[in-house]
């Protein structure tokens, strides 16, 4: 391992500041999901309907992240970032101080907080080509890959704990007054938009989207999360099953901890040979794999998962920083916002089609599905040029048409 590559981090001026106002503005976001949850359970008396709130957020989600993110593109990041957040805080108000004889209205109050969620995380990966290069860009895309896993141990964890000390009104007033104090911060530090030549057209988003190496790496990410998605439900089952609950948390924390791992020790390897990405999505289906075959118990369950968990981080630290360096500057914020909504689509897919699967055939079938979508990732992303090492002659192919 060499630590020059986060020790560089460090010295680059604002890179330690972004990073540190993106995770607390997007740990309120995250925090608010259990509250929410339990919000609509009160409201209605079914986890049913919560299900359909959480899906009218995703959906809204999914609609909202490319316009966002296009418009940061166009008109700078700093007052669409402040904008979208705000507007996010207020909805979520709305959605906790609604009467309980109005609960029907709920789909409709969190599909528009989901469509303005703050481009944070689009804004962010558009930023780090623009502020780091080299083994330095691998590295810092590493680490706000590892603290993403970070952000999903700690925010559903947060956000229940307000939830059995206060309640879920106060679960989700509390993120919404934290998103406006901290998407603010956040979103000073938003630099202006990049200058665009008016007599070059810029890229319409099926342009964008339909190119022989974004495409195929956003397709890789998609089914990457509807792997994840599978397998947390997957794990949900496992507990259930043995009859104890919390070991549904003790193995997702386990999972997350083998991937903070694997993120911190691959943004400090030195980076001397080529990367390529479906080299880590294929060693992604092999840790799926080898969980099918660890499911006889908690314990062996969960050393499976952190073995497996340690090659998360990396890949998707990887498909960042190739869909990052394969995209014109001037709409880098947009593709990435696209990447979003890929990642809601499949992660409300792998929820529901692994249900379907425990039911009809076992839980240890999940694995075996999430091992089928990495390996489909790992295939789709097969031609994709690999990052290079720093001191090497770097030529990267933007199709700008």
């Amino acid at each position: 391992m060499d630590l020059s590559a986060y020790r560089a981090l460090w010295r680059t001026r604002g890179v330690a500041s972004l990073l540190a106002s993106a995770l607390v503005a997007r740990l309120p976001v995250m925090a608010s999901m259990v509250p929410v949850s339990f919000l609509a359970k009160d409201a209605a008396g079914s986890f049913g309907w919560a299900g359909v709130v959480a899906g009218a957020y995703s959906v809204g989600t999914a609609v909202g992240g490319p316009i966002w993110s296009r418009l940061a593109d166009r008109r700078g990041g700093r007052w669409v970032v402040i904008g979208t957040g705000m507007a996010w805080s207020v909805a979520m108000v709305v959605l906790a101080l609604l009467p309980g004889d109005l609960y029907r209205a709920m789909p409709v109050v969190s599909a528009i907080a989901g469509a303005f969620v703050s481009p944070v995380t689009a804004t962010l990966r558009a930023a780090w080509p623009r502020l780091v290069q080299g083994s330095r860009l691998r590295a810092v895309y590493a680490l706000d890959a590892t603290a993403q896993e970070v952000l999903f141990a700690i925010g559903p964890m947060l956000g229940a704990l307000v939830v059995s000390f206060a309640s879920p009104r106060a679960g989700v007033l509390s993120a919404a007054a934290v998103a406006m104090a901290s998407i603010w911060w956040y979103g000073v530090q938003q630099q202006p938009a990049v200058k665009h030549d008016e007599n070059v057209q810029r890229l319409t988003a099926p342009q964008l989207l339909w190119h022989r190496y974004r495409l195929p790496l956003i397709l890789a990410f998609a089914l990457c999360v509807t792997a994840f998605a599978s397998v947390s439900l997957g794990i949900v089952a496992f507990a259930d099953e043995h009859g104890n609950r919390l070991i549904a948390g003790v193995l997702e924390s386990v999972w997350a901890l083998g991937s903070l791992i694997g993120g911190v020790i691959v943004g400090a390897l030195p980076g001397r040979r080529n990367s390529f990405v479906w080299r880590r999505a294929l060693l992604i289906a092999a840790g799926m794999l080898l969980c099918v075959f660890a499911t006889s118990s908690p314990v062996t369950l969960g050393i499976g998962l952190l073995l497996s968990g340690c090659v998360l981080a990396p890949t998707v630290g990887a498909l960042y920083e190739r869909l990052g360096t394969m995209t014109p500057d001037s709409v880098r914020t947009e593709i990435f916002g696209w990447m979003g909504s890929g990642a809601m689509i499949g992660g409300a897919v792998g929820s529901a089609v692994s249900g379907v699967v425990v039911e009809s055939f076992g839980v240890r079938y999940v694995w075996v599905m999430a091992a089928g979508l990495a390996l489909l990732a790992a295939l789709a992303v097969l031609h994709v040029p690999p990052h290079r090492p720093a001191d090497d002659p770097v030529v990267e192919e933007v199709a700008v048409a």
